[in-house]
């Protein structure tokens, strides 16, 4: 076995689209002749925590926890929150409208913590891997971000000890959708560019998840960005349920932020339930995780608040479990300028539950290109309501007729076991080609 050693701030029992990637590639990375060895934060702030995710380590895995330390606690004084209350990411609000505490916070994230909240911990990481580096080799390292505080730490350790090093961007850093939101001066703008400039010069290979994203990196100055895409879990869909819902329910899975909040859709089933009343009985809409605020104020104005049901985080697989009980999926883009790239995590779960999906996104963008190739279900471009209405009533008669197709599309080069393997024969070459010179 070659050793890869991956840097990473989610990992279990910490919740949440940011550990799922990383955990099921290490959990098949022996299969490939890689053994891996993870390097975490011992005290995250995690999003959530859900522990069902332990199962998905595998034995006599070696894990490095290292402290950390965080603004965290100055935060939740600063803006009002309470001790225990989770931080949300990507502009997102539960409970009000930021208001000046919140922007100055804003301010400070994007121009004091360079490039995030997490920078304390490279310089003792990069410490502390040197040393251990030394007396436990390995063959290659992995950075995975955001947060890129991860890459940065890669970053000192390859300039100190020229290892192969693999930079995996689940997110874009400068063209991540929220990246004009964090007010920064021209000095932070320029200080993120460099360092996202010298991770991509530095790194023998940059991986992301998206096709247009990788051209984004490309044209930033990546040598080569490759794309290995997130995926599902066969393990986590022993079986699949086809039972007909007993409502006509429609499910959206996930963190659901103001720029995901699709105004259109809520005011074309408004405007449905009110001239059919079978349809108006039969409506329900699911939010599993985190929703803004902004969602529910939508609903209310549309009259379909009594239509609504919201649930607070669950575990992984019981987020899968609930998704396979939807009539439809609902896989929401945001109408941001990155959208072309975004490939939510959950869309690939999605696929696996053979439920019809909904997608609403441009027509031309990543998302849309996976729904369309898997014959997932339709796809309507933002603000589209005459092609909206006509989905939904295709979705609609499909289940009132109890014909919702079982789309038998192949879905398997998105296995995770199958995108694990693409991880490790990027790793082969960096790790061959760095013997070599």
């Amino acid at each position: 076995m070659k050793r890869v050693l991956i840097i990473t701030y989610y990992w279990p029992p910490s919740g949440g689209a940011g550990v799922q990637r990383w955990l099921k590639f290490v959990k098949y990375l022996r299969n490939w002749g890689w053994e891996p060895v993870v390097y975490t934060a011992a005290n995250p702030e995690a999003p959530a925590l859900d522990h069902s995710l332990f199962k998905d380590v595998p034995e006599g895995l070696e894990v490095i926890h290292q402290p950390i330390w965080e603004p965290y606690t100055f935060y939740r004084k600063f803006v009002g929150l309470k001790k225990d209350d989770k931080i949300s990411a990507g502009f997102l609000s539960e409970s009000k409208k930021p208001g000046f505490a919140d922007k100055v916070a804003v301010w400070l994230r994007g121009n004091l913590f360079i490039p995030d909240a997490r920078k304390f911990w490279i310089k003792p990481s990069i410490g502390f891997l040197t040393n251990y580096l030394q007396e436990h080799p390995v063959d290659a390292i992995v950075s995975t971000g955001p947060p890129h505080t991860t890459h940065l730490i890669a970053l000192g350790i390859k300039k100190r000890l020229h290892l192969p090093w693999l930079a995996d961007f689940r997110d874009p850093w400068t063209k991540i959708d929220f990246y004009d939101k964090l007010m920064l001066t021209p000095m932070a703008n320029r200080r993120h560019h460099r360092l996202e400039m010298d991770v991509l010069r530095a790194a023998d290979r940059i991986v992301t998840v998206s096709w247009s994203w990788a051209g984004d990196f490309d044209t930033l100055g990546s040598r080569h960005t490759d794309v290995i895409t997130n995926g599902f879990d066969p393990a986590d869909f022993p079986a699949t349920n086809h039972s007909k819902p007993s409502a006509f329910l429609l499910t959206h899975i996930g963190s659901l932020n103001k720029d995901r909040n699709p105004e259109f859709l809520w005011r074309v089933l408004g405007e449905m339930a009110k001239t059919n009343e079978t349809f108006r009985q039969l409506l329900k809409i699911r939010f599993i995780g985190k929703t803004d605020f902004s969602v529910f104020e939508s609903l209310e104005r549309h009259g379909l608040s009594q239509c609504a049901e919201k649930i607070d985080y669950v575990p992984h697989d019981k987020a899968l479990e609930l998704s396979a009980g939807a009539a439809v999926l609902l896989l929401l883009i945001n109408n941001t300028s990155n959208s072309l790239g975004i490939i939510p995590g959950k869309v690939f779960e999605y696929l696996a539950t053979r439920r019809p999906v909904l997608c609403i996104g441009p027509l031309a963008g990543d998302s849309a290109r996976i729904i369309k190739e898997t014959n997932a279900g339709p796809v309507v471009d933002f603000g589209d309501e005459p092609g909206l209405h006509a989905a939904l009533s295709e979705l609609f008669s499909q289940y009132t007729n109890s014909e919702q197709p079982q789309n038998e599309t192949s879905i398997d080069q998105y296995s995770r076991k199958a995108l694990t393997g693409d991880i490790a024969r990027l790793l082969d070459q960096i790790s061959t080609s760095h013997a070599t010179k």
